[in-house]
């Protein structure tokens, strides 16, 4: 039994169980987007093939979260101990400008908000697609098997059709008049004008012929082929500014992944422009000089200790965070520990400290996977439409959903996250590996806007301090807070909020904090994957093997 327990001022237990295979794992955030990179695993590919089968599924079967013209990131581990990370996050088109939209507010609540909704409703919200690009990138220069085959999972979900899920039917309810705006869009999800019920076949015969265009074809199809021609035509029609040279010129970037150590530890996640790595490595070394083993989980000490560290990551999120093509951004100040130590003396214990880190734009809507393999490599992914559906526009007969990451960017001029064209967002997406001594220990991720990389970090310490199991690592209570409310998730005692509230926090109970969190921890025998209840999350992991060589069979 976890040690944790003993000290506890949370109560819960994990609702889901975890899945083993000592040759391979899949994690993702619906069974049937697992079961598609488990199957590429089944055949002879390595985890790259599988996460990337994995994500052409989940565009079909989690089409809320992620499609081919939306945006994302991945950190991979090969199997020679290298890192890479490949960011195929959208960027502003060329004709994009600071005052594109008409802001209706400086002040939160209402600071994002502009006239008509047009940065988060309708195709003028939509940015210049990565996430088709990428995938197809990073499987051509990590996978093992083609495009075409890979695909097959996605295309017969689309073509003989699954059946809804809960989680599904719960977030098209939750949006159904945004999607009444866009009969494409509608026709398919709100049928009649009747949300899907749980149970009903969905199937997507015009998606099913994009993603089998998109297999023959490759990614030109969309960036210089008649997929991209449909959906600029679309897009331009209905008063969106992205063109064809805005898809033919658009590009990945790759970059060193960030590197931090915490407790004998290594932590290796996502650089600039998301805060995932840098801000969860600033924090981990705010906490190692405290006894956070000893202070409990989530007691009163220790979710104030969080509490005041999250503070800080969030400050220096506002104050530093941006894109690297258009901000310096001091990464070695951020993750050094002498940095830590000098923001550390801010803490106190006995109080919260009181600060302003604003207000920041992002979106719960987004997917996370993991997949391993025997050999050793390791992918650990994140990627979005942006808000549920998107802009909730779907490119007529196509199938094909656009996003709404221009959403993201500051709609007021003048500030690190303004709008320009190129510019990619500061997003929060946090896909970290977690190595010791060269091997690697869990990978993690999850979904929830800014509310991911906080998360990211709980999950870690639950695993290093807490020792957890990585099945109560990813269902543990979480807490958030930009510096104003505390959130907590249900199982925090009422004794420890008082106990918090009586240290200056404006305690605020929540029924959520982010969304479905994935993890993969590797043990000498075999993979453990484990998903949270906080979505459809479903681990799927890969035993048994092949026959003994030389065996005779009588016949």
């Amino acid at each position: 039994m976890s040690n944790w327990r003993d000290i506890a001022g949370a109560t819960f237990e994990p609702e889901k169980h975890p899945a083993t295979g000592a040759r391979g794992m899949v994690v993702t955030n619906n069974p049937l987007g697992s079961a598609a990179g488990v199957a590429m695993l089944a055949a002879g590919g390595n985890a790259i093939d599988a996460a990337i089968a994995s994500l052409f599924a989940l565009t079909v079967v989690e089409p809320m979260m992620v499609g081919i013209f939306g945006a994302g990131m991945s950190t991979i581990r090969l199997a020679n101990g290298e890192h890479h990370f490949i960011n195929n996050y959208t960027v502003a088109p060329a004709a994009a400008t600071p005052d594109m939209f008409r802001t209706l507010s400086d002040q939160w609540p209402d600071y994002q908000k502009v006239a008509g909704d047009k940065n988060e409703i309708g195709v003028l919200a939509t940015g210049v697609p990565g996430s088709l690009c990428g995938w197809v990138e990073t499987l051509e220069a990590y996978g093992t098997l083609g495009l075409t085959d890979v695909m097959q999972p996605a295309i017969r979900y689309a073509q003989r059709g699954f059946k809804a899920t809960r989680y599904l039917c719960e977030i098209i309810n939750k949006f159904k008049h945004e999607i009444g705006q866009f009969p494409e869009t509608a026709k398919t999800w709100t049928p009649g004008g009747m949300p899907l019920s749980p149970g009903d076949l969905v199937i997507q015969r015009d998606y099913g012929e994009t993603l089998i265009a998109i297999a023959r074809n490759g990614p030109q199809e969309l960036y210089d082929g008649p997929l991209g021609q449909q959906a600029i035509e679309y897009i331009q029609n209905a008063g969106g500014i992205i063109t064809m040279a805005d898809l033919r010129g658009y590009k990945t970037t790759s970059a060193d992944v960030i590197r931090g150590s915490y407790r004998g530890f290594d932590i290796i996640g996502p650089p600039p422009p998301t805060a995932g790595g840098v801000h969860v490595i600033e924090m981990l070394n705010m906490l190692e000089s405290f006894d956070v083993a000893g202070l409990g989980f989530a007691t009163t000490d220790g979710a104030h200790l969080l509490a005041e560290v999250i503070k800080t990551g969030f400050e220096d999120r506002r104050r530093y965070m941006g894109d690297p093509a258009f901000v310096d951004i001091p990464v070695e100040m951020l993750i050094d520990k002498a940095y830590a130590a000098r923001r550390r003396m801010e803490i106190s214990m006995t109080s919260a400290r009181h600060t302003t880190t604003g207000h920041i734009a992002d979106s719960d809507s987004t997917t996370h996977l993991a997949a391993a393999d025997s050999d050793g490599n390791i992918i650990s992914a994140t990627h979005t439409i942006h808000s549920a559906f998107g802009s909730k526009a779907t490119v007529p007969g196509t199938g094909m959903l656009l996003n709404n990451t221009m959403n993201i960017f500051d709609p007021h001029p003048g500030t690190a996250n303004s709008i320009a064209p190129g510019k990619r967002v500061t997003s929060s997406m946090s896909p970290i590996i977690v190595e010791k001594n060269g091997h690697p220990c869990f990978c993690v991720g999850l979904v929830g806007g800014t509310r991911i990389f906080p998360s990211a970090l709980q999950a870690i310490v639950n695993i290093i301090d807490h020792n957890m199991t990585a099945q109560e690592a990813v269902e543990a209570p979480r807490l958030w807070t930009l510096g104003e409310d505390l959130e907590l998730e249900p199982g925090f005692s009422a004794s420890v909020q008082d106990g918090l509230a009586e240290r200056g926090h404006r305690v605020t109970p929540v029924p959520i904090i982010g969304a479905g969190m994935g993890m993969i921890q590797f043990g000498s025998e075999a993979m453990i994957g484990a998903s949270c209840w906080r979505a459809d999350g479903t681990p799927i992991g890969l035993g048994g093997g092949m026959a003994r060589s030389g065996i005779r069979f009588n016949v």
